[in-house]
């Protein structure tokens, strides 16, 4: 995992020197060890370093006989084939991130078909007069851009364009009323106005600082869900899930796991085990003293059964208040999902001990395990529904603008979605996979974990294993009431003690209760703050607070009242320029 940066003016002049250093230090926390330059031709490439494979060979930027040079943040899992491939080529080095390069050289805009992978490129073609952008399918890795009057900009986050004086923090109102109702946002906008995201499998070619063309790599397979039966389809996902946790697994640093307990995160101990002489180190977060289930038991019996060494991380009251604006600072592409929160912790947890951590996210999306799915797929008249018909504050007179413009860009993923010959059940997974998953789940563990120099490895959003989940039957995905029905089946087999078909205990972080407990000191002071006040009816957001105070079991005025906090804090870092001072009271109670 590294941070990667660039400009490229619009006349061929020399890139700001005083930007690029900017972005380079705005950065450091993605690359602690090391940080890399490169100017030529009207363009500036930056690279911040975390050292996790080629410890001595992999510093960048790199560049080949043709006269491209590269930087990259990513992990390329078909090295050895790639360097089969590529025998005629004159490999400089043994890096990870070097066969991209000559793959362009070979093969041009269209090099991203040769890749497997989590990443995100920039590639100087100085002979050709061009600069490449290109990010994996499912969006693993970020990367942001802006089309400005001095040129073309880019970096892995957008606080380091805000930071270095490339754009202005300016809230794009549209996508500010999609992060509130859905906490993400959709396609290509960002909060930042002016700030777009290479979107997932995209790639850019950008010519004298304007994007000069677009080519787009599908991360799911076309056509209805194929003929397989559970045998075989059960033979198939051992061989793919074993390959895929192998490879995300290759490291030449200590790396762990994060477990919960649920299907995913057990499925994952358990191959890793299986391919582990040494116990696998795993982290669980829990909420002790409080109403929410606790995980961190059931987390500890499977990590006993696999000879694995369990850490117990407990995520306590005063944590939330306490590392909640350092979270909602680190979260510079928001996202209201209160994961964040055990995430953040986690991810420190595990930046005393390691630098890579194997997580379950795509498990959900692939194998359908949300129950939203079961409804998506059944006729109207049988109690189907759309997802997300309804916003976070639907029906509470909370926000400002009560128009329905939030659901457009959902809507158009599920167009989009629907193209390819998929069925209903398929639809939903695809509209999930275009931007719940990159925008939200995605966005938030990179975020979360780059703050402490952890890198995360997603093994289900491996492409064989996306290929073979995405396709199967729907039986082998949903009966009745139960989600991942192939992946538990798969799990049962493995490690019976899990009671993979017990009713899934879910995760839910308590912040309904933590916030309740001090609602009527914190309503007025959330209320307050220009961000809400831009958005939201003060008086109304007192109220919300004063209600989830009364009554703290309240789903819905919970997740509203956290969306409220977590966006004024964001504003307040991000758009006003405030650094968090203190707590969270301590910090809404400063001027900006």
């Amino acid at each position: 995992m590294c941070g990667i940066a660039g400009i490229m003016t619009r006349f061929g002049t020399p890139p700001d020197s005083a930007a690029l250093a900017a972005m380079t230090k705005a950065l450091s926390h993605r690359g602690p060890d090391g940080d890399g330059h490169y100017t030529a031709d009207g363009v500036g490439l930056v690279h911040t370093r975390l050292a996790i494979i080629d410890l001595n060979t992999g510093d960048q930027p790199f560049s080949e006989p043709g006269g491209a040079v590269l930087v990259a943040n990513g992990e390329f899992y078909n090295y050895r084939e790639l360097r089969a491939e590529l025998t005629d080529v004159n490999f400089k080095t043994a890096s990870d991130c070097e066969p991209p390069l000559h793959l362009y050289r070979r093969h041009g805009a269209g090099f991203t078909d040769y890749l497997r992978g989590m990443y995100a490129v920039a590639i100087h073609d100085s002979p050709a007069g061009r600069l490449v952008l290109a990010r994996d399918p499912f969006g693993i890795k970020p990367l942001y851009y802006a089309e400005t009057d001095a040129g073309f900009v880019f970096a892995s986050e957008i606080q380091a364009l805000v930071t270095a004086g490339l754009v202005a923090p300016v809230v794009d109102e549209r996508a500010r009323d999609e992060l509130m109702q859905l906490q993400f946002t959709t396609g290509d906008g960002t909060v930042v106005d002016g700030v777009r995201r290479v979107l997932p499998g995209e790639t850019l070619i950008v010519e004298k600082g304007r994007i000069a063309e677009r080519r787009r790599q599908a991360a799911l397979p076309a056509g209805a869900p194929a003929d397989i039966g559970a045998e075989e389809a059960m033979a198939k996902l051992d061989a793919a899930l074993m390959e895929s946790v192998d490879l995300h697994q290759r490291a030449d640093v200590p790396y762990g796991m994060f477990l919960s307990g649920g299907i995913d995160s057990s499925a994952l101990l358990a191959l890793m085990a299986r391919l582990n002489e040494a116990p696998v180190m795993c982290f669980s977060a829990g909420f002790p003293e409080t109403k929410a289930t606790d995980e961190r038991e059931h987390a500890r019996a499977v990590a006993e059964a696999l000879g694995a060494k369990a850490v117990d991380v407990p995520v306590t009251k005063a944590d939330f208040w306490t590392e909640l604006p350092a979270i909602a600072a680190a979260m510079d592409d928001p996202a209201a999902d209160y994961a964040i929160v055990p995430t953040y912790i986690l991810g420190r947890a595990a930046g005393k001990e390691l630098k890579v951590v194997l997580t379950g996210e795509g498990g959900d999306e692939l194998f359908a395990g949300y129950g939203r799915y079961r409804k998506a797929r059944r006729p109207r008249w049988l109690g189907g529904r759309r997802m997300r018909a309804r916003g976070t504050f639907f029906g509470m007179g909370v926000l400002r603008d009560h128009s329905s413009a939030w659901r457009d860009g959902i809507a158009a993923a599920e167009q989009e979605a629907a193209m390819a010959g998929r069925n209903a059940l398929q639809i939903a997974q695809a509209t999930d996979c275009a931007d719940w998953l990159p925008n939200d789940l995605l966005t938030k563990a990179d975020r979360c974990l780059m703050a402490h120099g952890v890198e995360g490895r997603v093994p289900f959003l491996d492409t064989a294993v996306a290929d073979l989940a995405f396709r199967l039957p729907d039986n082998l995905k949903i009966q009745g009431r139960i989600g991942k029905v192939l992946l538990r089946r798969w799990l049962d087999e493995a490690l019976p003690m899990t009671q993979a078909f017990s009713k899934k205990r879910g995760f839910t972080v308590p912040v309904g209760e933590w916030i309740a407990s001090q609602g009527a000191k914190l309503g007025p002071l959330v209320a307050a703050q220009p961000g809400i006040q831009e958005t939201c009816r003060p008086d109304r957001v007192s109220a919300l607070f004063e209600t989830l105070q009364k009554a703290p079991n309240a789903k819905r005025p919970a997740f509203a009242a956290w969306t409220i906090l977590f966006y004024a804090l964001w504003h307040r870092r991000h758009i006003l320029g405030s650094a968090p001072a203190g707590d969270v009271f301590e910090t809404l109670s400063q001027r900006p």
